[in-house]
């Protein structure tokens, strides 16, 4: 396996160690609201709350700093293939982390595409991750 891979790999897994934290602190915060506000309709508030948090994470560190915390622990950062790092590419790029499935199939995707990137959606929002230095 290619030592960016590898780094990309901990990253994620940093990232989400990262999330976890964040949904630990804010979700004793989070449910009393739910529950007052009445969205305890909905079927599982934590899955929506969850997706919010990792969109939010992803998208905005990327575009802001080029990296998130575990890209940044790792020595990796993204770019774009040309031009400027937006909110709209990091949004993109960053769409299929929300649930594993859609991950996993970015990832089939990114492999059978046969080409230098290993995420579909790094394809498609023409984004890279490279070395930092």
């Amino acid at each position: 396996m290619e030592t960016i891979t590898k780094k990309r790999i901990v990253a994620f897994i940093l990232d989400f160690l990262v999330i976890t934290f964040f949904m630990w602190i804010l979700n004793p915060i989070i449910y009393p609201l739910v529950i007052v506000t009445g969205f305890y309709g909905i079927f599982n508030y934590s899955l929506v709350f969850l997706a919010i948090i990792i969109m939010a994470y992803f998208t905005y560190l990327e575009k802001s700093k080029t990296s998130t915390l575990g890209k940044n622990i790792m020595g990796i950062h993204v770019e774009p293939e040309k031009g400027e790092l937006t909110y709209q590419k990091t949004f993109i790029r960053n769409l299929s982390k929300i649930l594993w499935f859609p991950l996993l199939l970015d990832l089939i995707g990114g492999y059978l595409s046969k080409k230098d990137s290993i995420r579909l959606l790094d394809k498609y929002a023409k984004t890279k991750v490279v070395l930092s230095g």
